[in-house]
């Protein structure tokens, strides 16, 4: 009579049953605050959403569009004349200090591109940067005494009100918006450091019917 070989069961161990990977509850909170470190740093270093609330950047960007925002060019060099830059303006003293509630809610705010606490998100085109002199004049833009063409705006051009000449710091920049008739920009606020811009606009994400590169 042959016998069947096999292997014998493993004893089991006492205390063995519950043992293993944790249910998904316990497992969920570790997640969440994995995913939201890592967004973080992406947000930091590389990419940013913002969204678009005023009408100033029109027909370029509409009032609700969300764009991305690339963080790692202007590392390695400066902002550029036609670029769509985002920049910060601070609406309160900054040394005011804030709670840690005010700062966990500003960490929030700004993962998802809307404005955190006494500060404003702008986002405007460099139309001149540092060295160079700005004049709006006759209607149009001039820089160093020249007339600037300006391919980005509708048919090339938009009536600019006039405004005097002003000498462009080295690291800074002159910001306008598309619409120049609804824009508040450096023609009211002045140049701004480049140390104060928060990136580069490249891509309309939402929505979908104004998705594409900028």
């Amino acid at each position: 009579m042959s016998t069947q070989v096999g292997e014998t069961a493993p004893a089991e161990q006492p205390g063995g049953e519950g043992k293993g990977r944790k249910p998904l509850w316990q497992e969920l909170p570790v997640l969440v605050i994995i995913a939201f470190a890592i967004a973080l740093v992406i947000k930091t270093f590389a990419l940013q959403a913002f969204y678009i609330p005023s009408v100033s950047m029109e027909p370029t960007l509409d009032v609700g569009d969300r764009v991305l925002v690339e963080k790692i060019g202007y590392r390695f060099g400066s902002p550029a004349r036609g670029d769509i830059v985002v920049f910060q303006r601070d609406l309160q003293d900054p040394e005011v200090s804030r709670s840690i509630w005010n700062r966990i809610g500003d960490a929030f705010r700004e993962l998802f591109g809307f404005p955190t606490t006494g500060r404003e998100n702008l986002i405007k085109r460099v139309i001149a940067v540092g060295g160079e002199e700005i004049e709006g004049r006759n209607g149009r833009v001039y820089i160093d005494g020249e007339p600037l063409d300006e391919p980005w705006l509708p048919n090339g051009e938009v009536p600019t009100f006039d405004f005097p000449p002003t000498a462009v710091p080295e690291g800074m920049i002159f910001v306008m918006g598309d619409n120049r008739d609804e824009s508040g920009d450096s023609r009211s606020f002045g140049p701004i450091s480049e140390d104060r811009v928060v990136g580069k606009a490249f891509l309309n994400v939402w929505p979908p019917t104004h998705a594409g590169a900028i």
